[in-house]
């Protein structure tokens, strides 16, 4: 399990999903807390498909800056 993760990202499959997830984070990006000091500094979407397919895509602030973020996305399939 540790090796597995140890291997992400896959450049392979970094930017998969890229155009599909963005509308989404963006979309629920205001569901936020903001106040002086605190605030939401990482929002995670899972999309699970009916064929086990799985887009985890996270979005990471920089430096506590909420006009700076990197965005992550991993896929992979279920084992069944």
């Amino acid at each position: 399990f540790t090796t597995f993760f140890s291997q992400l990202p896959d450049p392979a499959i970094e930017d998969q999903g890229k155009d599909y997830i963005r509308p989404i984070l963006n979309k629920y990006a205001a569901i936020c807390v903001r106040c002086p000091g605190y605030g939401t500094r990482t929002n995670t979407v899972i999309l699970i498909d009916s064929e086990g397919r799985v887009t985890f895509t996270e979005r990471n602030m920089i430096n506590a800056d909420i006009n700076q973020w990197k965005t992550s996305t991993y896929e992979f399939k279920l084992h069944t």
